[in-house]
């Protein structure tokens, strides 16, 4: 027996060890922390349940049976995050540079299908040189067989990347098919190509942050939705992130107490908006006001600025926001906003999580540019996510809401629940000049006409009444009071019940 014993704990050193205190120095000196240093810091203290930790690969060539570690480059299990249980892997580079074997793939399928059986959120950190390629196909094969639990898992649990170094290739799809993506600066990168081969068949020379970098990822390509400093911060702020999401699609997300009163006044709101239509504000202020303690954990805040996406809490409830933001191309809604905001909506459509939506919105952006692009069915996801979401939906008009942008940020013609605006609210077409441009341009070359016209129909269309008469607007209300109004809301359709036709899924407009 202690024979036995003896051998256990020489086997546990093993695996502990990874790849090697040497290897290990080498990613410390990187400013990277090693895949057990990042599983600490993630997980509550002591609540970590290792698995697998004596797997190792199984390929017999290229001297490959003489390289043998435990855990075989990736650690796995599962523990709990402010005493909520979710499910992790981790990938060692210190072993294989992290490569991907069949062996390391299998473990990472298993935590993943564990986590679909008891409902719990599974978290992927990242840091792989790709697949092993003395394995061959089946390291591909161990690929797919994760890409394919990524799929069954989507909308069922949720499904967060931590890319912690480099992922590359065939990969990078994994973390692509998750919800949410996290990079670390200067020391992540995801690309499909490195530079190397961008330069043999474009000429292009790039580096391999300007191509994949946490920078370009939550800046040009929207891929990834936040960059943080450095392995710590990113591993805190997922574990803040984690406290907004339910476990799974079959229960809520984690109540929290709040000391901030459900109705709490805010008096600056009544001026937030400016008397010239055409000057902007800052709407992450209004958020922030009427959050619980100004709390709002935001998703891609430097993709897309035009409009905000992120979390937030009413009541100690989870809330996903949506809103229009017109310091940014005045709050147009173009090709890269409408995808950001469709995905969101859709996430928080799959896991339950109520929708506040802030609209301030002229209509879309035009130009050939968006055109050419296909702003038309970039555009319609947005309006097919808001339509199709079945979660509470509660909408405030602060300003513009023009055309049919009016329509498609969570109006009541697509099952908003509860739709209110304040004064300053203008729901119409289109603004007042370009309209009676159109409709009396016959008056063009009077100035004076066209100025009356204007004015007349500012005072007919250019305010929230109209929509108000016909119900499509529920209440016309004072900023300051919309705290105490949207939690109201909220708390009146917790338990709100709408199931879509039966179909085995929808056909969004990709």
């Amino acid at each position: 027996m202690q024979e036995i014993i003896r051998r256990l704990e020489e086997m546990r050193a093993r695996a502990r060890a990874g790849g090697g205190e040497r290897r290990v120095q080498a990613q410390h000196k990187k400013g990277k922390l090693s895949a057990r240093e990042r599983v600490e810091i993630l997980l509550d203290e002591g609540s970590f349940e290792e698995w697998d930790m004596f797997v190792e690969h199984r390929c017999q060539d290229f001297g490959m049976p003489e390289q043998k570690v435990p855990g075989d480059g990736v650690v796995t299990g599962h523990g709990t995050v402010n005493g909520r249980p979710i499910f992790v892997f981790s990938q060692d580079f210190t072993v294989f540079g992290g490569a991907l074997s069949e062996a390391h793939a299998e473990k990472i399928c298993k935590v993943m299908d564990k986590a679909l059986q008891v409902g719990a959120p599974v978290v992927g950190l990242n840091d792989s040189g790709g697949a092993r390629i003395q394995e061959g196909v089946a390291s591909l094969a161990g690929y797919a067989d994760v890409f394919q639990r990524n799929v069954l898992a989507s909308g069922v649990v949720p499904q967060i990347s931590l890319i912690m170094g480099p992922c590359a290739g065939g990969a990078v799809y994994s973390p692509a098919m998750t919800d949410f993506i996290f990079m670390v600066k200067d020391s992540s990168y995801m690309f499909v190509t490195g530079p190397d081969v961008v330069k043999t068949v474009t000429h292009e020379s790039v580096t391999h942050e300007e191509l994949g970098g946490a920078v370009t990822h939550t800046t040009k390509s929207g891929v990834a939705d936040l960059a943080f400093e450095n392995d710590v911060e990113a591993l805190l702020e997922l574990r803040r992130f984690l406290d907004f999401l339910p476990g799974s699609n079959r229960g809520p997300a984690p109540v929290r107490e709040t000391s901030d009163p459900a109705e709490r006044e805010e008096p600056s709101l009544d001026t937030l908006v400016p008397p010239d239509p055409h000057k902007p504000y800052d709407m992450k202020e209004l958020i922030e006001k009427v959050v619980d303690e100004g709390d709002f954990f935001e998703i891609q805040p430097a993709y897309a600025r035009n409009i905000i996406v992120g979390f937030a809490r009413m009541e100690g409830h989870t809330v996903g926001i949506v809103a229009n933001q017109p310091l940014v191309l005045a709050g147009c809604l173009d090709i890269a906003s409408s995808t950001k905001a469709a995905r969101f909506v859709r996430f928080c459509d799959c896991f339950n999580i109520p929708i506040v939506t802030f609209v301030d919105v002229p209509g879309f952006l035009p130009g050939t540019a968006q055109e050419f692009g296909g702003i038309i069915k970039h555009g319609a996801k947005l309006l097919f996510a808001f339509a199709e979401a079945t979660v509470p939906k509660v909408t405030v008009i602060t300003r513009k809401a023009y055309g049919g942008a009016y329509d498609v940020m969570s109006s009541k013609h697509i099952r908003g629940d509860v739709n209110y605006a304040w004064p300053t609210a203008e729901i119409a077409v289109m603004g007042p000049k370009g309209a009676v441009e159109i409709i009396f341009r016959g008056d063009l070359g009077d100035t004076a006409k066209i100025e009356a016209r204007t004015e007349e129909y500012r005072q007919t269309f250019a305010n929230p009444f109209v929509a108000a008469s016909r119900g499509f607007i529920d209440d016309v209300i004072m900023p300051h009071g919309t705290r105490r109004r949207l939690c109201r809301s909220l708390a009146l359709l917790r338990d709100k019940r709408l199931e879509n036709p039966w179909k085995k899924h929808d056909n969004l407009p990709l």
